[in-house]
């Protein structure tokens, strides 16, 4: 793999851009490469076709503006022409195709980042890439949401403006629990995340209601694999 610039700096306004950049007609190329079914589908498609529209047009409109703002900072970038880096053009496929099939927040911001961090070279070999992507259209946004607490749970209620609470003794599920409130008594839904992101490989899973530390509760449970896939879905400025 290339060697990531990592001079990323993403200023607060991005600067101007123009109609034809580069970055909008990849992303148009890549919605319009999407194939649709035919038959009673098509009329399906029909029937939906202004909120497909919608997303395409919000999700070119994302990636174009990230995609220029990348490119005006970034020296590598800058100077190669990213429409013949073959594994970001696969990866902007891929996660194309996903977007336009989910309306959740998180998910379609999980991709973007994903195409941006593949843009700088900053993402993992081609085939980790694509397993990440898809385990991104698999998961739910609970599946990110506790595997990012998980990865550092001191550091997330830090970042969330929370103070975490002092156990001498308990387990992971009443970090989770707090964390999230709305999770309280909900165990067979997040033992059920939980079974998914260790079969993933992502996370050690088993334990949240195993009793330990008030350290040990703290402590991160993510695998080097699932810090890998956090880093590929995480914004190239927000990644420590």
């Amino acid at each position: 793999m290339s060697k990531p610039d990592q001079s990323y700096d993403v200023p607060e306004t991005a600067p101007e851009e123009q109609a034809g950049d580069i970055g909008r007609k990849l992303a148009r190329a890549a919605v319009s490469a999407i194939p649709v079914a035919g038959g009673p589908v098509a009329e399906l498609m029909g029937m939906i076709q202004p909120a497909v529209e919608r997303r395409k047009d919000e999700w070119v409109e994302n990636i174009a503006h990230e995609l220029n703002r990348v490119r005006k900072r970034v020296r590598d970038l800058e100077d190669r022409d990213i429409a013949d880096d073959e594994n970001f053009i696969t990866t902007l496929l891929n996660a194309s195709s996903i977007a336009l099939r989910t309306h959740q927040t998180e998910k379609r911001e999980a991709l973007r980042n994903a195409v941006l961090n593949s843009a700088l070279r900053n993402g993992p070999d081609e085939d980790l890439q694509a397993i990440f992507l898809e385990l991104v259209d698999r998961f739910t946004p609970w599946h990110l949401r506790i595997l990012s607490l998980f990865d550092d749970p001191r550091g997330w209620f830090q970042r969330q403006g929370k103070t975490a609470k002092q156990h001498m003794m308990g387990g992971p599920a009443q970090v989770l629990e707090e964390a999230f409130p709305e999770l309280r008594g909900n165990r067979e839904f997040y033992d059920l995340i939980d079974s998914d992101l260790s079969g993933a490989g992502l996370m050690h899973g088993g334990a949240l209601h195993v009793t330990m530390t008030g350290e040990g509760m703290m402590s991160s449970r993510t695998t080097p694999l699932g810090r890998r896939f956090l880093t590929f879905i995480t914004a190239p400025d927000k990644q420590e």
